[in-house]
C-alpha cells in the first residue's frame, strides 16, 4: 500500500501555521504600537494645533494598510493552513474504510472543508438494484495524483472520502510495456 501522508506532514503544517501566526501577531503589534503612539501624540498637542490633522491622516493610513493586509492574509493564508492542519489531525481520529473499487474517471478540483482536492471517481456496484453507482474519493491537492487509469482495480483506505492509502491491484498496461515484457520473456526462453 502506498501512503499519501507521513507523520512529518502534520508537523510541517503546524510549523507553517505557527510561522504565519507569528507574522500576523508581529504586524498587529507594530500597528498597535504605531496607533498608540499616534493617539498619545494627538492627546499631547495643544488645542487647535495644525499638526493634529497630520496625525489623524497618518493614523487613518496606518489602519487602512493594516486592514488591507489583514483581509487577504487572514482570509486566505491562515484560513487555508488551519483547514489543512485540521484535516491532518482528523486522520488520527475516526474510522477508516477499506474497499477494492474500479477507477472510473477524474473530475475537476473542488474544495472540501477549506482544502483543495482532486476528485477521483470510483464505481461501486449496488447490490439491490444491480447497477453501478459512483463514489467520489478526494485526493489532496498538495500531493501528486496517483497513477490511476480507467478500469484499474484499486484497493483504497479512506477516511471521510479522503484518500489515505492506495494500491493498484490490476494495472492496465500500455502497448509499449506489453511489447517490452514479451521481448524479455522471449530472451529468457532462448
Amino acid at each position: 500500500m502506498i501512503r499519501l501522508y507521513s507523520d512529518r506532514d502534520l508537523l510541517d503544517a503546524v510549523k507553517q501555521k505557527r510561522k504565519l501566526f507569528l507574522i500576523f501577531w508581529i504586524v498587529t503589534g507594530v500597528v498597535a504600537a504605531g496607533f498608540l503612539a499616534c493617539v498619545i501624540l494627538y492627546l499631547r498637542l495643544p488645542y487647535h494645533d495644525e499638526r493634529g490633522n497630520i496625525i489623524v491622516a497618518v493614523t487613518s493610513v496606518l489602519m487602512a494598510l493594516y486592514l488591507i493586509f489583514c483581509f487577504p492574509y487572514v482570509g486566505i493564508c491562515l484560513k487555508r493552513v488551519r483547514s489543512y492542519c485540521k484535516m491532518l489531525r482528523f486522520f488520527s481520529e475516526g474510522l477508516k474504510e477499506s474497499a477494492v473499487l474500479p477507477f472510473v474517471d477524474i473530475e475537476d478540483w473542488t474544495t472540501r472543508d477549506g482544502v483543495d482536492v482532486n476528485v477521483a471517481v470510483f464505481g461501486v456496484k449496488n447490490i439491490k438494484r444491480d447497477e453501478i453507482m459512483y463514489r467520489h474519493i478526494y485526493v489532496d491537492g498538495e500531493k501528486e495524483f496517483p497513477p490511476f487509469r480507467a478500469g484499474d482495480m484499486v484497493k483504497l483506505v479512506t477516511q471521510g472520502n479522503l484518500l489515505l492509502e492506495y494500491e493498484i491491484l490490476t494495472p492496465h498496461e500500455t502497448e509499449g510495456e506489453t511489447v517490452i515484457q514479451q521481448q524479455t520473456t522471449q530472451q529468457g526462453e532462448v
